[in-house]
């Protein structure tokens, strides 16, 4: 682990008094609070995985680490009401409705049975229309960091997914051969 160092003011002296200017000292454990009183009730922290931080050619390897915070603690980022819409039908009406708030997701009116990765990776898509998501960006999104196995696994939820949304609506998933998937909603019928 790295060294860690800090500039405290109130152990040293001004620079009117010793003419020096002010230096950086090592901090010991006892010196720091610990990570856990900056942290919301029921968060946790953890090591971040050497892979996923960046590095500079010449210096050591950064430290990183991972605040998982519950959702009923987590602040909104961005103004959200929670329902996106993907596509419109012959009405006029959205095609699919992902409602994050209440994790539902709706196609024509009708509510979809979705597994967990099945809402997350449709709510990805939907949320980005007539963008190509490699399988890889799919996987590190949706799966997260930490998910072994290939971008087949992205193939079998997609191919899900179209069963579910139904035989006059899985065009909507479109497959970019040798690259990935996009969501390309019908701009009417």
């Amino acid at each position: 682990m790295a060294t860690t160092r800090t500039l405290s003011t109130a152990t040293l002296p001004t620079p009117s008094e010793s003419g020096a200017r002010h230096r950086l000292r090592a901090v010991g454990p006892n010196d720091v609070p610990s990570v856990v009183d900056f942290l919301p009730p029921g968060a946790t922290w953890l090591p971040a995985p050497q892979h996923t931080l960046p590095t500079l050619p010449g210096q050591p390897p950064m430290i990183g680490y991972l605040v998982l915070v519950p959702a009923d603690q987590q602040p909104p980022l961005l103004p959200d009401p929670g329902v996106r819409s993907g596509g419109l039908d012959g009405d006029g009406d959205p095609l699919v409705r992902i409602d994050t708030v209440q994790r539902t997701a709706e196609v024509n009116g009708a509510e979809l049975d979705l597994t967990y990765l099945e809402f997350e990776l449709l709510a990805h898509l939907v949320a980005h229309p007539h963008r190509v998501h490699t399988r890889d960006q799919l996987v590190t999104t949706v799966w997260g960091y930490g998910h072994v196995g290939d971008g087949r696994t992205v193939d079998v939820h997609i191919a899900r997914l179209r069963r579910k949304l139904g035989a006059e609506n899985r065009q909507a998933i479109q497959t970019i051969r040798r690259v990935g998937y996009k969501y390309a909603p019908p701009t009417g019928r």
